[in-house]
């Protein structure tokens, strides 16, 4: 793997993933430049991670070469900045989502049409190593035609990302049912880090149904999964020839021999090994079915989902496939809007076809 150059337009959370991950691989990754507009903030960057940051488009763009920009930026200022990119031949990896509503993604879309720029979208989830080794064993054939998914892993977007992949389903309108749920929890860790105090607070749950014809998929969710100690994510996915629990699958090799085993995760440096402390990759019995490309890095397995985008977004400029396309990014989000709207209306709702359904269908063919 060559070097990878790049930029972010962005200071928040989010940049500090690609920030660290180019520390942790300087062999693989360099962020060459920032654009963070608030001079106190550029100034503290430069001090912590050595970037020479800029306060506005035209200084960031110019600053050098760099293969493409990745936009960390609010919803609401992401299509400008991809735009602005774009005008400039500068190929943008987006945040995800690529803008709020719906009427703004069309807007983005057909522009970016015009302008024929490299856009693609850094959804990561199907990038982390247990869900990557999930999408595999589907993509096996092991499970025969899967019919059904359950996914309580993720909000909106990127839980509907999985569902797609895991379901084999591409711009299929949905019938969309859906409701919300709170209870009361224990507040856990955040962002900032773990509790300082027991505190009592709502935990809301959205659980969905999207029916694709003869397809069904369930998106149960909530906020606190992600950083929850006692709210685990769940997957269960359904074949007419087997299915898959979380990390245990079953499946029929021929009609009388049922097949039973475990996704296991291979981490180095445990109980006295030496080799340092890393993720290899996950087995299913005798066959890897997801290996780190990024060993013996000391990554989270988000960081390795990013690094995995990182790199995909510069094969893609080297002629290869997609990363995470604009059309399939757009499409989850809609999706993820709908489910919201059948939430609060409590109504049954249809979704249609959008603009970048027919594109989006072609590149998938």
């Amino acid at each position: 793997m060559s070097l990878i150059e790049f930029g972010i337009v962005g200071r928040g959370w989010r940049a500090d993933f690609y920030l660290r991950i180019a520390k942790a691989l300087p062999q693989h990754f360099t962020v060459r430049t920032m654009l963070v507009r608030d001079e106190e903030r550029g100034k503290e960057i430069e001090d912590e991670w050595g970037v020479k940051t800029y306060r506005d488009m035209e200084s960031f763009a110019s600053s050098g070469p760099i293969q493409f920009a990745v936009v960390c930026v609010p919803w609401e200022a992401a299509p400008s900045c991809t735009l602005e990119l774009a005008e400039r031949g500068i190929p943008v990896l987006t945040e995800t989502p690529p803008a709020k509503d719906i009427a703004t993604m069309i807007d983005l879309y057909e522009s970016l049409k015009k302008l024929k720029g490299h856009v693609q979208v850094a959804e990561q989830y199907l990038y982390q190593p247990m869900h990557a080794a999930r999408i595999a064993l589907v993509r096996s054939g092991k499970l025969g035609d899967v019919s059904q998914v359950q996914v309580s892993a993720a909000h909106g977007y990127h839980g509907i990302s999985l569902i797609r992949k895991l379901l084999g389903i591409d711009f299929e309108n949905a019938v969309i049912r859906g409701q919300r749920f709170t209870s009361n929890l224990v507040k856990g860790p955040g962002r900032n880090g773990p509790p300082e105090s027991e505190v009592m607070a709502d935990s809301v749950q959205d659980i969905v149904t999207l029916s694709f014809g003869n397809k069904l998929a369930l998106f149960d969710f909530t906020g606190d999964q992600y950083f929850s100690w006692v709210r685990k994510n769940r997957i269960l996915v359904r074949g007419n020839r087997g299915e898959l629990t979380d990390e245990t699958y079953r499946y029929l090799r021929d009609f009388k021999t049922p097949i039973y085993g475990d996704l296991r995760r291979i981490d180095t440096g445990h109980n006295g090994n030496l080799e340092g402390y890393y993720h290899r990759g996950i087995t299913a019995n005798d066959e890897w079915v997801y290996e780190n490309p990024f060993v013996p890095s000391r990554l989270s397995d988000d960081e390795i989902a990013i690094a995995t985008s990182l790199s995909k977004m510069a094969d893609y400029l080297q002629g290869g496939p997609e990363c995470y396309g604009l059309e399939e990014a757009m499409q989850d989000h809609y999706l993820s809007i709908m489910m919201q709207a059948a939430i609060e209306s409590g109504e049954e709702l249809t979704t249609t076809t959008q603009p970048w359904a027919h594109d989006g269908a072609n590149a998938s063919s």
